[in-house]
This record gives structure tokens, sequence and C-alpha cells, in this order.
């Protein structure tokens, strides 16, 4: 039995500086203009795929049913392979490069069910060009599934596990110790690590108020908070964020700047010291 969609989540690495993002939206409505598209972000960062997965990991909880099209190819033009994979018994279908991307957001609503390579080229639009795959192929093909044609009629099927796995890295438990990584800093300066509080409480088989974070020379005893403000204005801290991972957080300023960190560093955690009273004095730098 077909299902049509009414909701296209688009999100790429295309910005608003040139027409790209209003051309792909252009071609869906010419052939689904009962759909409405959600613009997740056209700001990832260019050729971005790990960012852009864990920005559509993000999301992905808070989605309506229907199409996700994801389009951050530093590969576009070659033989790298496009896809759609089906999810949640066809409640949704991600659609884009296989190179990674969709892999974080599929494995948050269950993993692929069904998958298709898009070489079909009848369903794309004939162009003059083959480096556009958001407008030449992705919306060409989330259309006809909005419209209600089969996942395997745009397509050639192919097995879900034959797909590239995701690049979003895990943290690593050493002796106790876990490595973790800077996986995303906000336009707040916020340094968001790839753990979470239940992470490291399982990993410590106890309670943890406090963490131990080392990173590059430095060592710190922080406290775990639940807000921003509880760290206390200029005071540096770990926060659970609203994704529910721990972040680096200052108070009103940037960690990122303070603590000079950035995407892709490596920090150590440990579980830090409890007695009452114990804290660490941070020096923050003049702006």
């Amino acid at each position: 039995m077909s299902r049509t969609y009414e909701t296209v989540s688009f999100i790429s690495d295309f910005g608003y500086e040139s027409e790209h993002v209003g051309v792909v939206k252009a071609v869906l409505r010419e052939s689904a203009p009962q759909v409405v598209v959600i613009d997740l972000t056209h700001g990832i960062s260019p050729f971005d795929v790990r960012g852009a997965s864990l920005s559509l990991a993000r999301a992905v909880p808070y989605l309506t049913e229907g199409i996700v099209i994801a389009a951050v190819d530093p590969g576009a033009g070659t033989q790298r392979r496009l896809v759609a994979i089906e999810v949640a018994g066809g409640a949704g279908i991600f659609i884009g490069p296989d190179n990674g991307l969709l892999a974080p957001g599929v494995a948050l609503v269950g993993g692929a069910e069904r998958a298709v390579i898009l070489d079909k080229e009848e369903h794309h639009l004939v162009a003059p060009g083959s480096t556009f795959a958001a407008r030449d192929v992705f919306a060409p093909i989330a259309a006809m599934l909005c419209n209600g044609i089969d996942l395997y009629e745009v397509g050639t099927q192919v097995d879900p596990a034959a797909l590239l796995p995701g690049i979003v890295p895990i943290p690593r438990d050493e002796n106790g110790t876990l490595e973790c990584e800077v996986i995303w800093v906000d336009r707040f300066g916020n340094c968001q690590l790839n753990v979470s509080l239940d992470d490291l409480e399982t990993a410590w088989n106890t309670k943890v108020d406090r963490v131990r974070v080392s990173f590059a020379e430095n060592i710190r005893n922080f406290a775990i908070s639940t807000s921003f403000a509880d760290l206390g204005q200029g005071a540096t801290g770990l926060v659970i964020d609203s994704s529910g991972l721990l972040c680096l957080a200052v108070d009103r300023s940037s960690a990122a700047k303070e603590l000079s960190l950035g995407e892709g560093e490596q920090v150590s955690l440990q579980p830090g010291a409890t007695e009452p009273g114990v804290s660490t004095p941070i020096s923050l730098r003049n702006k």
C-alpha cells in the first residue's frame, strides 16, 4: 500500500548567498505543491559531513514524519552513491549521499529497513552538469515519494547493511579514563562532548557529581550542572545540554575561547573529587 508524505526536512551546506536552496524547494513545489519544507539549517560549514551528521542527529527526535533531504556532498559529480533509506515502518525516508551523513540520524530512529541507490536516471532532472544532486536527484525523488510512489520504484534495491557507517566518534574507556572528543562548538562557545552523564555513570558504576577533565596541558575538576546559570557568571563547568550530552561551558561567555578548545580536540574524563568545598580556580583571559 502506497504512503504519501506532507513534510520534507532539508539540511545542507548551501548557505543563502546563492539560489541553491530556493531552487531545490522550487523543484519540490513543482511536483508536490502540497508539501511543507522545513529548513533545518543551510549553515553547515562547506563539506563538513561530520558536522552535518551531528546536526541532523540532534534534530531527528523532533522531526515530523516525512522525507529528509540531507545535502552535504564533497563528492558531488563523482561516482559516489546517492541513496534513499526508509525507516520506522515507512514513517520516514532519508535521502542523501552515501558518505556517512545519514547514518547517525537513521540509527536514532531504529536503523535502515529498506534502501535504494538512486540510479534510475529517468526519474532525475535533465541537467547540463552533474554537481547539483539536491536539485537534479534528491528533490524530484522526494516529490515522487511524497506523492505515494514506492521506494523500490525510484531506485535499485540495496542491502541496508552495505551503506556506509556514520563518522561520529564514540568515547573510549581506557582503564577507567573516558577518552572523549569535542564534537561541536555552538555559536555561544559551548563545547559539546561525545558523552552523556549516563555514559559516565555506566562506565564508572557510580553516581557522578564532579568530573576531572584533562585537555592539552590543563587539568580541571568540574561539577556537573543542569543549566548554564548554575555555574555562576564567568565560571566554567560541565553542563548537560539540550541533547543530553555534556558540554564544557562558561556562563555568559565562550568556553571555546576561555579554554582554547575546538572541534575535534581530545578531552579525558575521570571521576572528580566529591568532598564538600573542593573546587578548581579558573583564570579567564582578558578579551
